[in-house]
């Protein structure tokens, strides 16, 4: 198991069960260097929804801490497996690690990926001279032409391996969560959480997901990013109207992303479009005071400082928000795209490498298909057009509208000439 902690709708759990149902050993390697990388939600969503899983698993869920080269061979050698099977991986960093553990199993083991966390794996999706796609909206409807494969029928194995009769299988406990989470992990939460959605907010979806103060976002980022469910099982329950086509257009985008980074992945850390290399940023202390204010939510741009709040408070930010947030920190306070993108990955319980990082090169204009470098969000703008009643600022400034309320740390129009003046230059 990897990123798809849940037992429906799992092919690479179908393929190593066989039509012959072959003895299964179910496990999961706690790698310290993800440990490292991971902020605290995203851990806490981890351990939960590990320990829903062995839960269901009858507590039969090997959990073993270790580099999957070194771990993954050994327990194959353990249980005299002829076949190691999972979920395939297509970020840089997974790439590297099954390459190892392809390298490190022995030759009678067969390596078996199979499926993906994606309604179309990446690089299934090309343009007809087979190079990727730069923009997203031709990768969309290519993306639909090409269409996807209906759930898998899967379910917890009948004949497990119990990990106590492994000698010695290197078992852990299942670390405790971190922190308190502000919504709950695991499968069951988010079929729940999804049923939900369909039947409450997806027929208003289209009109109201720009609205942070109408709290319509179906907050199923999380359950996606560690595979507690799949796409393909909640875009089998999307019909064709026109809020159900917005819904699966924003599951495009998250597959768009992975196929960037699968083709570029230096994009990661670094500008997709390196014509943008040697724009003028500001890094020094004067540069650092200024996103501690941003990063705390200080800026006195309430909109701004509404979203930095939630994040902090929840590990979680409305889409709308982030944009503006992001636009803020690269546009008007000249801050490098990076610094943001790291403080979110560290906060956010949802924060997905591809997503995260391409989403903040798009705030940035440095980026495949990216928002005009010249665009550059008002924050007062979009308060008025977005929460027009102040609900959403209210709800996490409480001291907005009183002298407790920090004045802006900038001039938007200022500082918006300030960015047109520095993309001018090259």
């Amino acid at each position: 198991m990897r990123r798809d902690l849940r037992l429906n709708d799992l092919p690479a759990l179908g393929e190593a069960i066989g039509d012959n149902k072959r003895q299964v050993l179910v496990c999961f390697v706690l790698d310290p260097r993800l440990e490292k990388s991971s902020g605290e939600r995203r851990l806490a969503f981890l351990y939960d929804s590990l320990r829903e899983l062995d839960a269901k698993l009858d507590g039969n869920l090997l959990v073993v801490r270790g580099r999957p080269d070194e771990e993954i061979p050994r327990l194959a050698a353990a249980v005299g497996a002829g076949s190691v099977h999972v979920s395939e991986d297509f970020s840089p960093f997974g790439r590297r690690r099954d390459a190892a553990v392809t390298e490190a199993l022995s030759d009678d083991v067969e390596w078996q990926p199979v499926g993906s966390p994606y309604l179309v794996s990446p690089g299934r999706v090309t343009k007809t001279d087979g190079t990727p796609y730069k923009v997203f909206t031709p990768f969309f409807r290519a993306w639909g032409d090409h269409g996807w494969r209906s759930p898998a029928t899967t379910g917890a194995p009948s004949n497990l391996l119990n990990p106590s009769d492994i000698r010695p299988s290197g078992r852990i406990r299942i670390p405790a969560a971190p922190v308190r989470l502000d919504l709950p992990a695991g499968e069951d939460a988010a079929l729940e959480r999804w049923r939900a959605f369909i039947d409450d907010d997806l027929s208003g979806y289209d009109s109201d997901r720009d609205r942070p103060d109408l709290d319509a976002s179906s907050r199923m980022s999380a359950y996606l990013k560690f595979g507690n469910i799949h796409p393909r099982t909640m875009a089998d329950d999307l019909g064709k109207s026109k809020s159900a086509q917005a819904y699966l257009r924003e599951l495009a985008f998250r597959d768009f992303y992975a196929d960037v980074l699968y083709h570029w992945p230096k994009s990661l850390w670094h500008n997709w479009n390196d014509q943008f290399d040697d724009i003028s940023l500001d890094t020094g202390k004067a540069a650092e005071k200024r996103f501690d204010a941003w990063r705390e939510g200080r800026t006195g741009f309430p909109l701004v400082d509404a979203g930095m709040r939630q994040l902090s408070e929840t590990g979680f930010m409305h889409n709308r928000v982030r944009m503006i947030a992001a636009s803020f920190l690269v546009k008007d306070l000249h801050l490098p795209w990076w610094w943001g993108a790291r403080h979110f990955l560290d906060q956010l319980t949802d924060g997905d490498m591809a997503s995260n990082q391409h989403g903040w090169q798009w705030a940035a204009g440095t980026g495949t298909d990216a928002a005009p470098y010249f665009r550059v969000f008002n924050p007062e703008t979009q308060a008025k057009k977005f929460d027009p009643d102040g609900d959403y600022i209210r709800r996490w400034i409480p001291e907005f509208g009183t002298d407790d309320y920090p004045d802006p740390i900038v001039d938007h129009k200022a500082e918006r000439e300030e960015a047109l003046r520095r993309f001018g230059e090259i």
